[in-house]
């Protein structure tokens, strides 16, 4: 005969037992009902798309596809890169602005942020209205190459070249307002060299018109140009950076062969449309920041002689507004004007 306690049935329990079994019931229930709640709003929700408003090939797709692999892993969704070029990015912006999911957003661009609000008469989306600063991603120096049967070794006998053959030789851009556009009439200017300008739909198809001998010359943005450099398919003759680049030590500045305080750099950065919530847009600056600071990505841009940063947002704003000032000096001085006008 067992002397154990026999577990009471529901005619057996008093009313403490009764209550605490429907409390632990309800709370169950109410914990349910939270966990789906919490699930039902958590954010991303679904895949991240990240718009590049440029063709696959250039600077803007290195850098995209550098920080969506790294931000993939910190906000739990896959982020996918979704090339969107035309109108000099403003046909992305543009669809960017409008978009209504809280998933898609942007790769911010000097030619995008700087550039176009100064050459287009009327933008289809407006820079501090629609869209929010999330982080600068990365700074890349600007190389000035040429095609190699071109006879000039450096940028002092390019510029000799040129003005011995004024208006003769073609360099070709990503497009009109695009960073190359900028940086080759930047070196005109300072040259005071004439050299005819042929706008191309992306860093791509110029690239392969430069390496086939129709262009001479190009300003490209160093991640997308290092290679043919090494493969000797392209000739760099000066770098827009501050100083040497380590991938190309013999390749001496702009500023070193006689152009004093000359510096171009393009620049990317993350964008994401003002109506977001203020929770989603901390996430994203917060993930992008921990991308760009990270070993992977760094490494990964340093090999391409790129710099990451991943400053704050309202930093990023500012440097927004500082390059405006700078380009729009630039801009009304070499007469640039988008395609077509």
């Amino acid at each position: 005969m067992s002397n154990s306690t026999p577990t009471p049935t529901p005619t057996h329990l008093n009313r403490r037992q009764c209550l605490s079994l429907l409390g632990t019931s309800l709370g169950a229930g109410a914990f349910g009902l939270h966990t789906q709640a919490w699930a039902d709003n958590a954010w991303p929700n679904k895949p991240m798309r990240l718009v590049v408003p440029f063709a696959p090939g250039g600077s803007s797709e290195i850098v995209a596809r550098a920080v969506a692999a790294e931000m993939s892993k910190g906000l739990g969704q896959n982020v996918f890169v979704d090339n969107k070029p035309g109108a000099a990015g403003n046909i992305a912006m543009q669809e960017v602005a409008g978009s209504t999911d809280e998933h898609t957003f942007i790769l911010g661009h000097i030619g995008t942020l700087a550039v176009n609000p100064y050459i287009f008469p009327k933008l289809p989306y407006d820079v501090q209205r629609d869209f929010v600063p999330i982080t600068l991603l990365s700074k890349v120096p600007s190389l000035y190459v040429v095609h190699p049967d071109l006879p000039v070794k450096n940028l002092t006998e390019f510029v000799a070249y040129a003005k011995k053959n004024p208006g003769q030789m073609n360099y070709g851009t990503a497009g009109n307002g695009s960073a190359g556009h900028l940086a080759f009439e930047y070196l005109k200017m300072v040259t005071e060299t004439f050299v005819v300008h042929v706008p191309y739909k992306g860093t791509g198809p110029m690239l392969t018109d430069l390496m086939g001998g129709r262009l001479q010359a190009s300003a490209v943005g160093a991640p997308a140009l290092i290679q043919f450099i090494k493969a000797g398919k392209l000739r760099c003759i000066a770098t827009g950076s501050t100083s040497r680049l380590p991938q190309l030590p013999d390749v001496p500045t702009v500023a070193e062969q006689g152009y004093k305080g000359f510096e171009m750099t393009q620049w990317y950065g993350l964008l994401a449309p003002s109506k977001w919530p203020k929770a989603n847009l901390a996430r994203l600056e917060s993930e992008a920041i921990k991308a760009a600071r990270g070993s992977i990505m760094k490494d990964k841009l340093s090999n391409d002689s790129a710099l990451s940063v991943g400053n704050t947002a309202a930093e990023f704003e500012a440097f927004i507004k500082t390059e405006q000032t700078r380009w729009k000096q630039v801009i009304a001085r070499a007469q640039i004007k988008p395609e077509g006008a």
